[in-house]
């Protein structure tokens, strides 16, 4: 049993490495069926990658997380995410694939999918360079799922580059938005947090005003 799982696991870091170094490759020699649990098993262990890297940056404070206990707790609830949301964008890539005019079974897209996550462990690990990484693991994604359109559902490459290039942009864009908000609400609650230790020298009135101040920060944080 040891010596399959340990088998199992070399290969799952091979594949991985293949995505990584030689996308093409990969899915050019990807089998298109052959059932869920392959890919599955997959997903599941980049999640699993992806939660004890979250964790570890959490913990020396190069990541989002900063507590002890939210940092072991993802490495629970990465690896559950993604097996929920795999099937999920699986069938939103389903969707895009049948538009442009591939043929290729749900299936099919899921095990594009799946392995297409085989990058994120490493993309997990670039979010420590603010806005910048997460703008690379972007373009880095979309280029697998470029690459997966060609070889996989036999697109065209400048068809695949419109279609993923603009949803590739707009996450990004998201995803830009969603981090200075997150930033700005942290340095708010740090401001709040370092006045909260002055209010028992204050009176009720000065206390009431810097809670106006902490509100009205927070707000503005989030419209921007």
């Amino acid at each position: 049993m040891e010596k399959k799982t340990n088998k199992l696991i070399i290969s799952i870091l091979k594949e991985m490495k293949k995505i990584v170094t030689n996308p093409t490759e990969f899915f050019r020699n990807m089998p298109t069926s052959g059932g869920f649990v392959e890919p599955l098993i997959f997903a599941v262990t980049m999640g699993i990658i992806c939660g004890i890297f979250q964790a570890l940056l959490g913990v020396i404070g190069l990541g989002h997380i900063n507590s002890l206990t939210v940092a072991l707790l993802s490495i629970i609830m990465v690896p559950l995410a993604t097996v929920i949301f795999g099937f999920v964008g699986a069938a939103i890539l389903f969707i895009i694939w049948k538009i442009m005019g591939s043929q290729s079974s749900y299936e099919t897209a899921y095990r594009c999918g799946a392995y297409a996550g085989g990058i994120v462990p490493v993309t997990i690990l670039l979010t420590v360079i603010p806005y910048l990484g997460t703008i690379i693991g972007l373009l880095w994604m979309t280029y697998i799922i470029v690459i997966a359109s060609q070889e996989v559902h036999q697109i065209k490459a400048k068809t695949a580059w419109i279609v993923f290039g603009i949803l590739g942009a707009l996450a990004a864009i998201s995803s830009i938005s969603s981090q200075y908000t997150a930033r700005q609400t942290v340095q708010e609650m740090g401001k709040w947090k370092n006045s909260n230790e002055k209010m028992e020298e204050i009176s009720p009135e000065e206390a009431g005003r810097k809670v106006g101040e902490f509100l009205k920060g927070l707000e503005k944080g989030i419209d921007k």
